[in-house]
């Protein structure tokens, strides 16, 4: 089972179709973000309440509202939006299985209990390095790599399709029911 789950990674996908490298950032729905990665519009919304709580988007009001990054992308870490979306959870649980060992019968020895678990301390090393890494690449660090990565037209591409998303009337869910 992953530690980090899904959530985060289309939230990130969603955090990064927000910047813009030439101007505050873009606005976009959650049905257009929802779209735009073909996932269900309501998993969107459940990760941008979870992202507006935690301070990283804001939402603007009216027919043409959307969300926006609530700072500047340089100063919003990958870890910030997986506390967002996961919470803080450990890496690892140490259930104290070094004290069950049967040659102990049911009075493990103090040598064998003392002190933090040696495989709990190096799980808690790589949870403080995890953390450490996820903390230091930002929202900008991300949009770079795929900037890099990606054509050069396709932040356009993005910009375009978003826009032209933002500028066609919207219509109302409608749901039909067959007789």
């Amino acid at each position: 089972m992953a530690h980090i789950t899904t959530g985060v990674e289309y939230g990130l996908h969603c955090l990064l179709y927000l910047v813009h490298p030439l101007d505050q950032g873009r606005t976009a729905s959650v049905r257009d973000l929802a779209d735009l990665q073909g996932v269900p519009v309501e998993y969107v919304a459940k990760l941008f309440t979870k992202l507006q709580k935690a301070g990283l988007v804001v939402a603007s009001e009216g027919a043409r509202g959307g969300f926006r990054l609530a700072r500047e992308p340089r100063s919003i870490s990958v870890l910030d939006v997986v506390v967002a979306i996961d919470g803080k959870k450990q890496l690892f649980e140490c259930r104290e299985i070094r004290g069950r060992c049967a040659i102990f019968g049911r009075k493990p020895p103090t040598w064998a209990t003392r002190g933090v678990c040696s495989i709990h301390a190096i799980m808690l090393e790589a949870d403080a390095r995890m953390r450490e890494t996820l903390a230091s690449c930002t929202l900008s660090d991300l949009a770079a790599r795929v900037t890099a990565k990606a054509p050069r037209d396709f932040g356009h591409e993005i910009a375009t399709w978003l826009a032209n998303r933002a500028s066609a009337p919207r219509r109302a869910h409608t749901s039909h029911s067959s007789v």
